[in-house]
């Protein structure tokens, strides 16, 4: 078992994060009503594989989210709608525009530890974990910082309401804890959609001026489109790179010398952060629906089931991985698919992983004696198909 799973006892359900790998590599369960997909192999077939398993699942929920969420949702669709989409964001996240953003994201990142060295301590998600990826998201979409409260709620909405396990199994409470969160994020839906109409008559250098113009094929996305573009950007912008700073700064801070490694090899920062991602993936689960009758894992899946990749258990996977349950940030080649796999792999991939790198260095230079408040113990979201760090109070000096 890894020992930051040991030592915060993270998602006790999750067998395959305690050394203990799943009979099948596909099997059908039944509290869930989906198939479960476990195998490295497997996990990244379905993901490949866009003609037998559709990321249109919203049908299948026994819980169906409100129309106006969906438009523009490219997380439910499929090629050649996707890539339609995809094509329009990508352009936004190239490689060019985001090496330009590292001086931002230095400036933002240098902000937040300035405001807290004098203090002696912080709360390193909500301290810095958290506000970096979203001062940089909004400054991308060019929105205000004042407003910054209601992206927080939303995204603690979406962890805790909206991306629950349960919310695809169902249960007693499932529709109305997912209304009840839809009621909640109307507020920022609203905020959004006056910052649309706000661009269409005064267009800015921000990344939402660039949705409300931006033309493929003699097509402009609607209003209620680019709302929920940029808001699925800037949720999954900001709550994955929480995460995965949360996440990598426990593992290391969990085991002290490979700290003490990473802190005197600044080129195993990188690496650290991919480690950490691979035994804590952010999205620890994703979601398919088969098109048609399938063979998966020697086991044959029908048309119209739910099919559940567990991200998680297939980057532990030993036929893949040496030694998955470990720590190692020089762990080479580290194939992990917290990421995604084919025509949905994550957009934001490269941002996330700019700051990830930015951030630990960081975090490494100004606090040399940076280590966990022994009073206060680390806690975990507790949705099992997400594994991040919700709150960790640490002492600097």
């Amino acid at each position: 078992m890894s020992k930051v799973i040991e030592a915060w006892n993270v998602h006790p359900t999750s067998t395959w994060m305690r050394g203990v790998r799943p009979a099948q590599p596909v099997a059908f369960v039944e509290e869930l009503g989906s198939w479960c997909v476990y195998g490295y192999d497997e996990v990244q077939q379905v993901l490949s594989d866009h003609e037998t398993f559709s990321a249109a699942t919203a049908a299948l929920a026994p819980v169906q989210v409100d129309e106006q969420f969906q438009q523009g949702d490219i997380s439910q669709m499929d090629p050649p709608e996707q890539t339609k989409y995809r094509k329009l964001i990508g352009r936004a996240f190239s490689p060019r525009v985001i090496n330009q953003l590292e001086p931002t994201i230095a400036k933002i990142t240098e902000e937040l530890l300035d405001a807290v060295a004098d203090q002696g301590r912080m709360e390193v998600v909500a301290d810095f974990a958290y506000p970096l990826p979203v001062r940089v998201i909004a400054d991308l979409l060019g929105v205000d910082s004042k407003d910054f409260h209601l992206f927080k709620g939303a995204a603690f909405d979406i962890i805790e309401n909206m991306a629950g396990i349960d919310f695809i199994a169902g249960g007693e409470d499932a529709e109305e804890r997912v209304h009840g969160a839809e009621q909640r994020l109307q507020p920022l839906l609203d905020y959004m959609f006056e910052q649309v109409l706000e661009r269409r008559k005064h267009p800015r250098e921000d990344l939402l001026t660039y949705l409300a113009q931006v033309e493929e094929d003699g097509q402009r996305l609607t209003d209620r489109e680019v709302v929920n573009v940029a808001n699925i950007l800037l949720m999954t912008g900001h709550i994955t790179s929480t995460m995965m700073v949360g996440n990598t700064v426990v593992c290391l801070e969990t085991e002290p010398d490979k700290l003490a490694r990473v802190r005197a090899d600044r080129s195993l920062v990188p690496g650290a952060v991919e480690e950490a991602v691979r035994l804590l993936p952010p999205a620890a689960v994703l979601s398919r629906a088969t098109r048609k009758e399938t063979v998966l894992g020697g086991v044959t899946i029908p048309k119209d089931q739910m099919v559940l990749p567990w991200v998680a258990a297939a980057n532990r996977d030993p036929l893949k991985f040496d030694r998955p349950d470990e720590f190692l940030p020089d762990r080479e080649p580290n194939d992990h698919i917290s990421f995604g796999h084919g025509v949905h792999y994550c957009l934001g991939t490269r941002l996330a992983r700019l700051e990830g790198r930015i951030a630990v260095n960081a975090l490494l230079d100004r606090f040399p004696n940076l280590r966990r408040d022994p009073e206060k113990p680390v806690e975990f979201f507790p949705s099992v198909d997400m594994v991040g760090v919700r709150s960790m109070h640490a002492l600097l000096d």
